[in-house]
């Protein structure tokens, strides 16, 4: 049986193909188009995971949509009527955009169906599933448990933003739920455009420039904004937030609250904003522990599973599984609304196909998160040399030694290997690396390489079996989203005068043997790396722990700020010219930055800057 599931119209459209239950790929319709976020029906997507699988549009049993369209403008119109005549404005905006584009979806995907294949009566053959189900399906369903309680945390659905299911075998019931307005995603989403962020995808900025403040105003929110309950249930006072009936997050009565208006973007970064930051994510924190904690309570179950964008947080997630109240915790990597594809398929193959669940017990059906396109040897080369790219092809050993002993002499690399990951993490197929144990590399990456807010923090990819001497991790985190102190021996004590720093001034600081990867409160969000899921990326890692000593190399995501992560060897040739990255692994083809045509340089580094 072959599903495919899709996520669209409102952010991070993407597809997912299963294949008798297992997750044969699955890609975001961004890293095609080059619009981050993209939003729009995912063509391109979708042909990727066609183009994989080798599947025919005519072999697929179903294609099943994440949420149910009927139901969010259900939510819209109540909402405006409730809050009448305040929201007039809003709807007035909203209304026009629902009726020509939204509110008949399901004749627009059957348009969309026809055109990917004429002559197959696709009205048969297309589903609906909800959004949390969705959500919780894309947790559960890809998780090594042969049952788990799931919690599911995001802005909004349908209608539900917070919901409890339950997992056995190939069920999954939902329990309980939290119901918009009250949702833990908005109010993170209100601190980060409060803070001068852009909300859907500014919220790992607030996570990342927390550790600079302290949570001074945690009372004032939990005083005001938030009513917690003893089981992590809450509820929001609206009269400080606008999202209901207006086009901000926050209105006139938070600015009080808080002591001004919101910074505007572009705004230096003032210690109010980083104490705000705190503030919020610890209430958040707060919460998740009390939802989890209630869950475990509740269900008796002794794992857990995550999505939802909230699950994202990966500081709160290394706080709840330093908790205890789960034996063990599984995070679905695309937690977010491109997930809900892969959520939407396995609804339609196990709750409405009936299909038995096959569980391994100790490996994810998310295969490490591969689960995009690939590119051949051929088309490489061929793709590299119509951009105009001066490279070398060397054999597989000679990439990993040219490759770790650019980052042993401090180089910025470039590392476009494999297939592509699938969710917002670069797990090293598409990343950009570097020498955790510079103590200037975070500095230059965010400048120089990314063009990104000095203050956000790099991860670091470690050895599996290494990881335990380098963190306080007793579990895998092959998806990066789990944060976990540095391990003591690795620390280096603070001198009295570091220790009188605030804010930023406390950026520069070296705290531990690793300092490109340890953020200013010692923590770092981990990748273990595993040879069962990425080969080349391990003995990259273990090649430049041959050199060094140190199994620790930095690994983000290989962009820019304000576009999605490249998804060609073109793209990767790009960004590798508009930037100071030094050296670019494609496959088999290593480039190096002083090689290639001072002219060409030149223009793709003023794109960089005009954009």
């Amino acid at each position: 049986m072959r599903i495919l599931g899709i996520s669209a119209y409102y952010h991070d459209a993407a597809a997912a193909l299963l294949i008798d239950g297992q997750v044969a790929a699955a890609a975001q319709e961004e890293r095609f188009t080059r619009k981050k976020h993209d939003s729009r029906f995912p063509h391109q997507a979708i042909q990727a995971c066609l183009e994989a699988t080798g599947t025919r549009p005519s072999q697929l049993d179903y294609v099943t949509f994440y949420d149910k369209p009927f139901l969010k403008f259900e939510r819209l119109l109540e909402t405006y009527l409730a809050f009448a005549p305040r929201g007039f404005s809003s709807f007035r905006t909203a209304l026009p955009v629902w009726v020509k584009d939204k509110l008949f979806q399901r004749s627009t995907l059957l348009q969309e169906l026809k055109a990917l294949q004429a002559g197959i009566d696709w009205d048969k053959r297309l589903l609906f599933s909800e959004h949390h189900l969705s959500h919780a399906a894309s947790a559960y369903y890809p998780s090594p448990f042969a049952s788990a309680a799931v919690l599911t945390m995001d802005g909004v659905g349908e209608w539900t933003t917070t919901s409890v299911a339950l997992g056995r075998g190939r069920e999954l019931k939902v329990l309980k739920e939290i119901h918009f307005p009250h949702s833990l995603g908005l109010l993170y989403s209100a601190f980060t455009y409060y803070t001068g962020f852009k909300v859907n995808s500014g919220e790992y900025k607030v996570m990342g420039l927390a550790p600079y403040g302290e949570p001074r105003f945690v009372k004032q929110i939990k005083q005001h904004l938030i009513d917690i309950k003893d089981d992590g249930s809450f509820r929001l006072n609206l009269d400080y937030f606008d999202y209901c009936t207006g086009l901000r997050m926050t209105n006139a009565k938070f600015d009080a609250l808080f002591g001004g208006p919101a910074r505007k973007p572009e705004d230096r970064l003032t210690q109010r904003e980083m104490d705000l930051a705190a503030s919020v994510q610890k209430v958040t924190e707060e919460v998740v522990l009390g939802l989890a904690r209630g869950v475990a309570k509740e269900t008796g179950e002794k794992n857990l599973c995550l999505a939802g964008g909230v699950a994202l947080n990966c500081v709160a997630n290394g706080k709840l599984l330093r908790d205890g109240c789960f034996e063990r915790i599984w995070l679905q990597p695309a937690a977010g609304d491109a997930g809900g594809a892969l959520g939407a398929a396995q609804v339609a193959y196990y709750l409405h196909g009936k299909r038995e669940r096959q569980v391994n017990g100790a490996i994810d059906g998310m295969r490490g998160g591969y689960l995009g396109p690939q590119f051949t040897h051929d088309e490489i080369v061929q793709r590299l040399r119509a951009a105009g790219a001066v490279f070398d092809v060397l054999d597989e050993q000679s990439v990993l030694a040219e490759s770790a002993q650019a980052l042993a002499q401090g180089k910025a690399l470039g590392w476009f290997q494999g297939r592509m990951e699938f969710g917002p993490r670069a797990l090293g197929a598409r990343s950009i690396l570097g020498d955790a144990r510079s103590p200037m590399m975070q500095k230059q990456l965010n400048l120089k390489v990314k063009y990104r807010e000095s203050f956000r923090p790099f991860a670091p990819a470690v050895l599996a079996e290494d990881a335990p001497k380098y963190f306080k991790l007793d579990c895998e985190s092959p998806y990066m989203l789990l944060v976990a102190d540095v391990a003591d021996e690795h620390l280096i004590a603070m001198t009295q005068e570091h220790e009188q720093l605030f804010g930023i001034d406390r950026l520069n600081v070296p705290r531990s043997s690793i300092p490109a990867v340890t953020h200013v409160d010692y923590s770092a969000r981990v990748q273990t790396v595993h040879r069962e899921t990425n080969p080349r990326f391990y003995d990259l890692i273990a090649a430049f722990k041959e050199r060094t000593g140190c199994p620790v190399i930095v690994n983000t995501s290989f962009n820019v700020r304000g576009e999605p992560i490249v998804g060609s060897p073109e793209d990767a040739f790009r960004c590798f010219m508009g930037t100071e990255i030094e050296t670019l692994a494609v496959g088999n083809c290593f480039l190096r930055k002083e090689a290639q045509n001072p002219a060409l340089r030149e223009r793709y580094e003023e794109k960089f800057e005009l954009d």
